[in-house]
């Protein structure tokens, strides 16, 4: 923008005239979670006298080293390829941000749907969802990998700094709304046995009611992970210069009517302001719609109270028609220019290599394993060593995962 132009448009925000705040922040709703009604923890410890139930769960989790980890592991690219491109832990944070704002616009606990937000991703693997397929092939005969039972697993077992239990022992309603996020697990025909392992065992000691649906504080969390991702994938791919703005707006309808609104506001705006304000007022659109859908929804099936929700027996929060076939749109461009670009390929075709070399080796040779991840492991004794290569794996970095390839397959390092 020109310095002309900037000055216009700081001129006409210091003659806008100072208005009083239009947000009046809602009464909680009957159908919310409330935490004074929290169902508790595994293992019984005393209450905080500074903080909610959900509070506790959202700070041990972001004090958690799977959480730390989550700066080095990636959503499209590998880690070391730019610093302007979102990782798990950035992702997460706007997931949890998007999540409190819709949760306390509806009258919702604020702090589960944060909570969720931050927690969603913690059983993600290097390499996003190339590295979780890899490893799901690899434990084919070790009863598979999954992302989201993966990090039910980090929560409940494999983080280990509290003297009195494995995990991070957190509420009923937050591991709740980690495997649930998404709808029942045990509908239209499906068993407990057909699910992941780790989910299996976990709730035979601890019932998270795999039939019902989750609280409306988990479906907001689930919904802000698909608002997160159609925008900063947007971002990622401009930045990265695997499509341009002209081709977005070009395939993408509802790109083009706000991008249009942002060139009107501001003739003349240079081309790195245009896409990031065209992507701030992408998220609003996307936001306000799930406010009025969900909006409607509650109208109609007129819960009044959490259990009303899980009985539902559909969700009830969600986007409107309209809305996902813009998204459908959406998520086409970007498959066929960025996630299917023959640049991402690459990337993704090493990553591939890396993972699958790095179980098979372990695998075979457990002995290489640090000393902490040669003993324990679960399920039958042929399984272990598996798992324990699994969670190994899993919980590395993008760049610890390069680097632990080159140390065991480059005889110069």
């Amino acid at each position: 923008m020109a310095d002309g132009q900037k000055a216009a448009a700081a001129k006409r925000v210091r003659a806008a005239k100072p208005a009083p705040s239009l947000y009046v922040r809602p009464p909680k709703a009957p159908y919310a979670t409330d935490f004074t009604r929290s169902r508790g923890r595994l293992y019984p410890e005393p209450e905080s006298r500074t903080r909610t139930p959900f509070e506790r769960d959202r700070d041990r989790i972001v004090h958690s080293s799977a959480f730390r980890r989550l700066r080095g592991k990636t959503q499209v690219f590998v880690a070391h390829e730019g610093d302007h491109y979102r990782t798990r832990l950035t992702h997460s944070l706007e997931v949890a941000q998007i999540a409190r704002s819709v949760a306390r616009v509806m009258g919702l606990d604020d702090d589960l749907a944060e909570t969720l937000g931050i927690a969603h991703d913690l059983g993600h693997p290097p390499f996003g969802h190339t590295g979780e397929d890899v490893l799901d092939a690899c434990m084919e005969g070790y009863l598979g990998f999954d992302h989201n039972a993966q990090t039910l697993r980090v929560l409940t077992k494999l983080e280990r700094k509290y003297p009195a239990f494995d995990g991070l022992n957190l509420t009923w309603e937050t591991l709740e709304g980690v495997v649930k996020h998404n709808g029942p697990l045990i509908r239209y025909g499906a068993a407990l046995k057909d699910l992941p392992v780790a989910i299996q065992e976990y709730v035979a000691t601890h019932d998270l009611e795999l039939e019902s649906w989750p609280s409306l504080e988990a479906q907001v969390a689930a919904h802000a992970d698909d608002v997160a991702y159609n925008n900063h994938d947007i971002d990622d791919g401009l930045r990265a210069g695997l499509f341009s703005l002209t081709e977005l707006r070009e395939e993408v309808p509802m790109v083009e009517r706000v991008l249009a609104t942002v060139e009107k506001d501001y003739p003349g705006i240079d081309a790195f302001r245009l896409a990031a304000e065209t992507i701030r007022r992408l998220i609003g659109v996307w936001i306000d719609d799930l406010v009025w859908e969900t909006g409607n929804r509650i109208a109609a099936a007129k819960p009044k109270s959490v259990d009303d929700v899980r009985a539902a027996g559909q969700p009830l929060v969600g986007f409107s028609d309209v809305m996902n076939e813009n998204q459908a749109v959406l998520r086409r461009f970007l498959m066929a220019r960025m996630y299917r670009h023959w640049k991402v390929n690459r990337s993704r075709s090493h990553a591939k290599r890396i993972i699958r070399e790095l179980f098979e080796l372990l695998l075979s040779e457990p002995e290489l394993l640090p000393p902490t991840w040669q003993q324990g492991g679960d399920g039958p004794r042929g399984q272990r060593t598996a798992r324990r290569v699994c969670d190994y794996i899993a919980g590395m970095t993008d760049d610890y995962a390069i680097d632990e390839h080159k140390r065991l397959f480059n005889l110069e390092r």
